[in-house]
């Protein structure tokens, strides 16, 4: 689906989807607990509704209800299981050593850019604790055998997914095991979120201790988009964030109220939001984005597809190895391919907004990946496009 909108101005107000960074986390804590768990989250994307379907293949019961989840531990996990993870890298990446702990075959399926995205070195320390890992098919990767207790160490500079994986790992396997992160780790505010997961299921023992009911809280990650929004002349507000959350994309609120005072930013701990903050720079003033070598490895490359994005508008960008400088132009109608990245979509469609004629958004589907109801928001709030199904 492609979609061609006609600016407008946007106005009104927007309540924060649930973040499914936490969704993740707390999905797998309570198919990992002692009894049921009610998961407050009316609202799902493509990436949770992946690890939904990882956890019932491992034998949980995860039920839709109307406000979310209703989560049944697993009791017998299986012998051998299909997972199918579709775009999700977090999935892939937290389920590999969980299955791993719980001695399951398992045949993970992957869709998208997701085959070709990194997993070292969290397969080396997997391997090294007593599973296999192999490419059966260019688009599958099977994980076999069980891993051991023991002293497991990772390289936090590549992904703090990695990490994470681990901590649900070492969890399952008890008090013999430790956990260590060397080197630079990025993107720490995420492992803050699952050590607070596993805190709330007092995760200090197996089963994990259900708390009963849990809230996924809003996401600051999507709605990044629309407080944008307001900062580039637009009337929308964002209701339903937590400003005590732990999300490190809350920094949005932070750099948006002092834009006009930055000139670099450090993209290490934020980088879903550099496509719509590169946004922000295309409008208002020059802005470096230092430390951007991890967001070639999104759905996208994110750096070659930020800096198309914004030269098909009308600014300037200057490209090197770790860093992205954006020049501020003036916004005009033009065609962008999202090249099925999400965040690539939505940041265009907040762009149009300020452009001076129609910008069509190729692929505009995509954002179904972590916020399915965006165009219907976009369009409550005033946006004025087009479908054009191909």
């Amino acid at each position: 689906m492609d979609i061609t909108i006609h600016p407008h101005l946007l106005s009104g107000t927007v309540k924060a989807i649930p973040s499914k960074s936490v969704a993740h986390r707390l999905l797998i804590c309570a198919a990992l607990a002692d009894c049921e768990t009610m998961i407050e989250c009316p609202e799902i994307n493509q990436d949770i509704d992946a690890t939904a379907d990882c956890l019932r293949a491992l034998g949980a019961g995860v039920t839709r209800t109307e406000s979310g989840y209703r989560v049944s531990p697993i009791s017998n996990a299986p012998k051998s299981a299909e997972l199918y993870c579709k775009e999700s890298g977090s999935t892939l990446r937290f389920m590999l050593p969980i299955v791993g702990a719980l001695g399951v075959d398992a045949t993970f399926h992957m869709e998208g850019r997701l085959p070709h995205r990194p997993l070292s070195p969290l397969s080396e320390e997997l391997e090294k604790h007593g599973c296999a890992l192999c490419r059966s098919t260019p688009d599958t990767i099977r994980c076999t055998g069980k891993l051991k207790p023991g002293a497991y160490c990772i390289d936090g500079s590549v992904s703090s997914q990695y990490v994470t994986g681990l901590m649900f790992a070492v969890a399952l396997l008890g008090n013999a095991s430790s956990l260590m992160v060397t080197g630079k780790t990025e993107s720490k505010p995420y492992i803050e979120m699952t050590q607070r997961a596993l805190t709330l299921f007092d995760a200090s023992r197996y089963p994990f201790r259900s708390p009963g009911q849990v809230r996924v809280e809003g996401d600051w990650s999507n709605a990044a988009f629309f407080l944008a929004a307001k900062t580039l002349g637009n009337t929308v507000d964002v209701c339903g964030l937590l400003d005590n959350s732990v999300q490190g994309d809350r920094a949005i609120f932070e750099i948006l109220n002092n834009i006009q005072n930055i000139d670099t930013i450090d993209a290490a701990d934020i980088p879903d939001l550099v496509p719509i903050l590169a946004v922000t720079a295309g409008v208002q003033k020059k802005i470096t984005f230092t430390n951007i070598a991890r967001l070639r490895l999104k759905e996208s490359d994110r750096v070659a597809s930020v800096a198309a994005m914004l030269e098909q508008l009308g600014a300037q960008v200057i490209v090197n190895e770790n860093t992205m400088t954006v020049f501020p132009g003036e916004f005009h109608g033009c065609t962008i391919d999202s090249v099925g990245d999400h965040r690539i979509a939505m940041a265009a469609a907040i762009a149009a907004t300020r452009a001076s004629g129609a910008v069509t958004i190729l692929n505009a589907q995509c954002v179904a990946k972590s916020y399915p109801t965006f165009w219907e928001e976009y369009r409550r709030l005033g946006g004025n496009y087009e479908q054009h199904i191909r």
